[in-house]
């Protein structure tokens, strides 16, 4: 192999791509008002510009759409190691029955979203579209709550299980996601600022202003270490997904040799598809050992440092916006573009008016900035719920913005269920049935403890 041989080439110029198209767009984004104003993330027109520009010839030729898809997939998992590792600091006013709802409200969000889509799906494909895969709508959940990372997993997944446009469907999905929560939610705000229910503030708090608290911790590495800190911290991180990946192969041989089809055709693409837990896991699990080590005198200094974790999350998911974008094929989009616009558009719509009724339930004091987070992360990612609600909490005085970030650990907890079902829902038309059905009982029963309040003083009376 040549040093000039295209090969050799190939991660850089594909990952160059992704990188400049950032900086062009945050130039963009800072230079044009409209745009700025529309409130898209940077990532997002990032990746809405490659996709046009796969548009001509000479350009689509030069982007790898595989390059793209295999980006999406690992800064997932990279992503969500980064931020299991960071060091938990635990604060005792901390309202934990708040956060539990908080949680509860997202899986809500993504059960609600998958009732529709799904319910759509099945009906459109006994109907007017026999060759849609009647599961498809469950990339709803997926593409909207989830984002690039998921709806790329999961598309994949159904690949497998005959949809022949999974990845580009969810994929497609999730880029309509953040431009519904970013056009939506401007609009709603500017309706709201108009009707005087709420005024849209500016920052008080210079966003430069970082103390050295937020960035060396107690008993960290000092700076004079022979290695840099920032190394330290994407060794760690790589480290753990290395032994990810020996977990998921070595389960995946297992099944394969002993579950046979079953192993092949169902475990199999599960298990690769659920990179970001393994290594979610196993980055706990590095987190508990090391503060066991330490403990035990064998480890001098923190390794793992925050601030800087927090960085390398934000790079990897900033990256996997883009490339899950740029990964879109729109010539496969022909055949599910109507479906893919039916299950947007009624899924937009049903999550609006169930995340604006709960919040009012919920968060009385605080109705609009909890709405503005949630409805933001639950049609875009968590960055997009931020975005929104700093325009009118921009130094984050509500409990809103830390709502959402403690909400995590317990929506996992109440969401891994609905995980479980959607490769089983992708089966036969049976399987979506009962999915349905469960998803639907599901939805119910976290909702009357959302509402206990309401329901149980009702009773009372």
């Amino acid at each position: 192999m040549n040093l000039w041989d295209y090969d050799v080439w190939t991660f850089v110029l594909q990952l160059s791509i992704i990188l400049v198209s950032i900086i062009i767009c945050n130039i963009i984004r800072r230079k044009i008002k409209f745009i700025k104003n529309s409130l898209l993330p940077t990532s997002v027109l990032a990746g809405l510009l490659i996709f046009i520009l796969k548009f001509i010839p000479f350009c689509s030729d030069f982007i790898n759409k595989d390059f793209m898809e295999m980006m999406t997939y690992h800064c997932l998992g990279l992503g969500f190691i980064a931020l299991a590792l960071k060091t938990s600091q635990n604060k005792k006013d901390d309202n934990k029955l708040v956060v539990m709802d908080t949680g509860l409200i997202t899986v809500s969000g993504y059960l609600i979203q998958g009732i529709v889509g799904l319910a759509l799906t099945i009906i459109l494909s006994l109907t007017i579209f026999p060759s849609l895969f009647f599961a498809s709508g469950l990339l709803l959940p997926m593409g909207y709550g989830q984002g690039t990372g998921q709806a790329l997993n999961f598309g994949k997944i159904y690949e497998t299980l005959g949809f022949e446009n999974g990845v580009t469907f969810g994929l497609s999905i999730a880029a309509i996601g953040f431009l519904v929560a970013c056009i939506v939610g401007v609009i709603y705000l500017n309706v709201l600022k108009r009707k005087g229910k709420l005024k849209l503030q500016e920052s008080r708090i210079a966003n430069s202003n970082i103390l050295n608290s937020d960035i060396y911790e107690k008993d960290e590495a000092p700076l004079n270490e022979a290695v840099d800190k920032l190394t330290i911290q994407i060794a760690l991180v790589f480290m753990v997904y290395v032994v990810t990946f020996l977990t998921m192969f070595a389960l995946s041989f297992v099944s394969e040799k002993f579950l046979g089809n079953f192993g092949t055709n169902t475990l199999k693409p599960l298990f690769w598809g659920f990179n970001f837990l393994f290594g979610s896991a196993f980055a706990f699990l590095f987190k508990k050992i090391f503060s066991v080590l330490k403990k035990k005198k064998i480890m001098n200094h923190t390794y793992t440092n925050n601030y800087m974790l927090n960085r390398l999350s934000g790079f990897f998911f900033d990256v996997m916006v883009v490339a899950g974008i740029a990964a879109i094929d729109w010539q496969n989009l022909t055949g599910v573009l109507w479906p893919l616009l039916i299950v947007c558009c009624v899924g937009a719509i049903a999550t609006f008016s169930y995340v604006r009724y709960i919040c009012r339930k919920v968060y009385p004091q605080y109705e609009y900035e909890a709405f503005f987070s949630m409805f933001g992360m639950l049609t875009g990612t968590a960055s997009t719920g931020m975005i929104l609600l700093r325009e009118i909490d921009p130094n984050f005085e509500t409990p809103a913005a830390q709502n959402l970030v403690l909400q995590q650990i317990p929506a996992i907890a109440f969401g891994f269920p609905i995980i479980l079902l959607i490769p089983y829902a992708g089966g036969n038309l049976a399987s979506s049935l009962i999915t349905l059905a469960i998803i639907v009982v599901l939805f119910f029963a976290y909702n009357v403890v959302l509402l206990r309040k309401y329901i149980f003083k009702k009773k009372e009376k």
